[in-house]
């Protein structure tokens, strides 16, 4: 008995095609793969087109094609700032005014929702969905039909194997019968042979994949209908409430607005963060939590919490995640009456590793010594770690010795022109700069914790009070995600099936020879050609041996010593004994 396995490097091997035809219905549907009509040309007229046009857009090539432009189109969505984050958006426009218009016209700002962004989405969720229905109702069909019966010439099978028995035809398709049946084989028996196929796993994990697929563009477009997110700068010991007036920005969804919001708040109690001392990574972070209390519902209880990066806290449902954080100066500004015109904290922004701040101070109710309207601004650095001999330019981002570099400016600040304003930015077209000695060469002064600003021609002071700590939020609500997580793992689970099983078939059959035994012949024939299914196929032909004794061969070497020359067993056919 040999098994004798050939490869596509059999030279007396018939080509793929001859093979093919001459195995019929054996060798067919192996896969649900749709045949790849790319390079056919269609039939005449409108109906003929349109079905050509259908079959390209749901062929596997054109779907891989399609998913390919979705990732490059992705791509600009995480290189430039989108309009969630208006304030980058912002600050990118006027960084880039140059590019800015082309940036607009082609949808770069709001990647995506944008027209060429949705065609990709879309022409590539209907190429899922025409691939998805007919393999699907072609494995079902595969499910319910028979494994297909025995080729005419087993000889022409990638794997087989042939030896003579005392045993009958019967007694040999009943034994191979339960043999495949162990091996969790479906099988047929058909006349004197028997049919046994296995691993239709591999086109289940097919279809699972691509069902994954479809269910991740779901996810998305439900993320994108049903999303939405909001931003909100909170300083240390003040607090949030999930209401629009709120946000310092929002963005709904189609299908969640404003109206939509959970009742639920939190407070940012203090904020912890840590970063390296010394050595090469000197001032990296190495820890950032936002300390919280929060209650759920209108009538919730404060509970402690605690938002850190990469750990955001889940609340009614929502996430709120920690973005940033920052320090804002607290400072009183008293107008030239005398009187508490301002006080408060106020959040400068951060534009350096170092923990560098640029902010304002708008004071738009504050009266000159006159006892007449006198709006006051300041603008200026923030540095947590200067020295005024170095410049408004932080050393270093920890609280370790706080300087506030500010300018003074009177005039009319434009709050009452009824054009939005930024609250970071100070519009200084309709004011005046106030020269208040410089320690820093800008007509400004720097101050310490405690320092103080006295404006010149009695229009009042500031005094710089100390330093809180501020952090930025995003409260997210994406009602898509677990069914993501759940496609996704499904994507993987299905890959993996497609990947390490593999389809294959085995028929044995028993006929009476001329010499009153029994001939047996084995063949098999997977979707690739692989050690496996000689493997198994010898594996098979092992387990019938108790049943289906191979008889010695007359002209086998055993019988007489001498080493078999006849018989071909170049390396490269993959021949075992």
């Amino acid at each position: 008995m040999s098994i004798t396995q050939k490869n596509g490097g059999d030279p007396e091997a018939p080509p793929a095609t001859s093979e093919n035809e001459e195995l019929g219905a054996a060798g067919a549907q192996l896969s649900t793969q749709p045949t790849d009509t790319l390079a056919q040309t269609p039939g005449l007229g409108v109906i003929g087109w349109l079905r050509w046009m259908w079959r390209q857009l749901t062929s596997m090539r054109v779907a891989l094609i399609l998913l390919f432009l979705l990732s490059l189109a992705a791509i600009p969505g995480s290189l430039i700032p989108q309009h969630s984050d208006q304030l980058k958006v912002d600050a990118f426009k006027q960084k880039h005014p140059t590019i800015t218009p082309l940036y607009e016209r082609l949808g770069m700002f709001h990647v995506y929702s944008s027209p060429w962004f949705s065609a990709i989405y879309i022409l590539l969720f209907v190429s899922l969905a025409g691939c998805i229905v007919p393999r699907t109702w072609q494995f079902v069909g595969q499910l319910r039909s028979k494994p297909p019966a025995a080729p005419r010439n087993l000889t022409r099978l990638p794997a087989y194997s042939t030896w003579h028995t005392d045993a009958t035809p019967e007694q040999v398709t009943a034994a191979a019968e339960r043999a495949l049946r162990g091996r969790r084989f479906r099988t047929s028996t058909s006349g004197s042979s028997v049919a046994g196929e296995k691993g239709y796993l591999r086109e289940a994990g097919n279809l699972l994949f691509h069902v994954a697929l479809f269910g991740l563009l779901i996810a998305f477009a439900a993320t994108s209908l049903e999303g939405a997110s909001g931003g909100k700068l909170i300083v240390e010991g003040d607090g949030f409430t999930n209401n629009p007036t709120q946000y310092d920005d929002f963005n709904g969804g189609t299908l969640y607005g404003k109206d939509d919001l959970k009742p639920f708040g939190f407070n940012l109690d203090s904020f912890d963060a840590a970063y390296a001392t010394s050595g090469p990574e000197r001032g990296s972070a190495r820890m950032f939590r936002a300390n919280i209390h929060y209650w759920n519902g209108a009538d919730g209880k404060p509970v402690k919490g605690s938002i850190s990066v990469n750990h955001p806290l889940s609340i009614g449902g929502e996430k709120v995640y920690l973005i940033s954080h920052g320090y804002a100066p607290v400072v009183t500004v008293r107008d030239g009456q005398g009187n508490v015109a301002f006080h408060g904290p106020v959040p400068f922004l951060p534009q350096d590793n170092n923990g560098t701040a640029t902010g304002v101070v708008k004071v738009p109710d504050a009266l000159g010594k006159d006892g007449k309207p006198d709006e006051l601004g300041f603008t200026g650095f923030f540095t947590p770690t200067g020295d005024t001999a170095l410049g408004p330019r932080s050393v270093f981002p920890a609280l370790d010795h706080p300087i506030l570099w500010l300018s003074a400016f009177h005039g009319d600040l434009g709050i009452d022109s009824g054009i939005a304003q930024n609250v970071y930015q100070l519009d200084t077209t309709h004011m005046k700069q106030l020269d208040i000695g410089s320690k820093s060469g800008m007509r400004g002064d720097a101050l310490t914790p405690g320092g103080r600003i006295v404006l010149p021609d009695g229009r009042g002071t500031l005094t710089f009070d100390g330093v809180k700590t501020w952090a930025s939020f995003t409260v997210s609500h994406q009602a898509g995600n677990d069914w993501a997580l759940f496609s996704g793992a499904a994507a993987i689970l299905g890959l993996m099936g497609s990947l390490f099983i593999q389809r294959r078939r085995i028929w044995v059959r028993a006929v009476p020879s001329e010499g009153g035994d029994t001939l047996v012949e084995m063949g098999g024939l997977g979707r690739s050609e692989s050690a496996r299914i000689a493997d198994e196929l010898g594996d098979v032909a092992l387990q019938l041996q108790p049943d289906a004794p191979a008889k010695p061969d007359p002209g086998d070497p055993a019988d007489d010593g001498l080493p078999d020359d006849s018989a071909p067993q170049p390396a490269d056919e993959g021949a075992r004994a």
